[in-house]
């Protein structure tokens, strides 16, 4: 790693506050702890261990000691969005047997402009804090439609995923072989909501394509990871996304919501049409995405895929989504449904 990036990284990390010093009163009245702060009594069992693991780190300056593949000097990494990026950004950024990482922003399948512009702009905002290299692909919605015809029914992590997948790694590989990069990894590898094994089989395949060029597969959707990828996003309050991206994950999602009277999903400004529209706890943040949560969600996906286009029926079996109700409180609240 380049001593600026490692300087400007460790700056990061040290940085003590959950809470945006810029962020509203309101936005952030509601953060009661500091990073590496007691947690809560009501803490799961999974975190307070991430946090004693994470602990170490933090008083080694969140250094990494990342099994980094042989010969591999030079990764660039595809990013998602911010928020998936935090932590993985932070692992290999932070390790001394890296030269560089540079992030890679191909997402043609984020729907519409205006909610593709606020995860790159606020990924890029990220990367230019850090010193990290920022390369803004083209957006390229109109290929990304081409190649999805046919599955516009199909649930999430079925074969529309797997191409969604396969678009953009092999947009990542071509780039990573003409500029000389060593591996590729990717950001979707981060989050629960995504199959690991499918993001995994198009980061290889992708990287196939080209001799000498490495996909870089690793676990991390670790528990510890899974909270550090939180505590960086409350940290830098980032936008919490209410939907994948896609058009057809925002129509699923909004199908579901109107028909269990919930506001429908809100593109950009600052209030989200449910729950927070920042990330601002890392516990509660972190719990949505248990794997509890995400396997029970995906046991019932393919009832969505099953009934295709009929309306009456994919409003029967789009309850599916009220698994997503992750944290519901008893005085109504609802949480989970903005956090992808």
């Amino acid at each position: 790693m380049s001593s600026s990036q490692q300087q400007q990284q460790q700056q990061h990390g040290e940085t003590p506050a959950y809470a945006d010093p810029d962020a509203d009163a309101d936005a952030s009245s509601s953060l009661s702890y500091s990073e590496g702060a007691k947690l809560p009594d009501s803490a799961p069992a999974w975190a307070v261990a991430a946090s004693e693991r994470l602990k170490e780190r933090r008083e080694n300056g969140y250094v990494a000691e990342l099994d980094v593949p042989p010969g591999v000097k030079r990764v660039l990494l595809h990013s998602c969005c911010a928020p998936c990026s935090g932590a993985m950004v932070e692992e290999m950024c932070t390790s001394d047997k890296l030269d560089e990482v540079v992030v890679f922003f191909y997402n043609p399948n984020i729907h519409p402009r205006k909610e593709y512009e606020i995860r790159k702009d606020e990924n890029k905002t990220f990367c230019q804090k850090l010193g990290i290299e920022f390369v803004d692909c083209d957006y390229d919605p109109e290929n990304w439609y081409d190649r999805m015809k046919g599955m516009e029914y199909d649930p999430e992590r079925g074969t529309r995923c797997t191409e969604c997948f396969d678009m953009r790694m092999e947009r990542t590989a071509l780039y990573a072989h003409e500029n000389g990069f060593d591996a590729i990894a990717t950001t979707n590898a981060t989050s629960r909501w995504k199959d690991a094994k499918q993001v995994d089989g198009s980061g290889y395949r992708a990287a196939e394509r080209y001799p000498g060029l490495h996909y870089w597969c690793k676990d991390w959707q670790s528990d510890e990871m899974t909270l550090r990828k939180y505590e960086i996003s409350a940290k830098e309050h980032f936008y919490k996304q209410e939907y994948c991206g896609c058009s057809y994950s925002l129509r699923d999602s909004n199908d579901w919501r109107k028909a269990n009277g919930i506001p429908k999903i809100a593109i950009g400004g600052e209030k989200a049409g449910l729950g927070d529209r920042y990330f601002s706890n890392p516990i509660v943040d972190a719990a949505e995405e248990s794997q509890d949560v995400v396997d029970e969600f995906f046991k019932q996906a393919n009832e969505v895929a099953e009934v295709g286009r009929d309306v009456k029926k994919r409003k029967e079996v789009l309850s599916v989504y009220k698994d997503r109700r992750k944290n519901e409180a008893a005085d109504g609240r609802v949480d989970g449904l903005n956090n992808w």
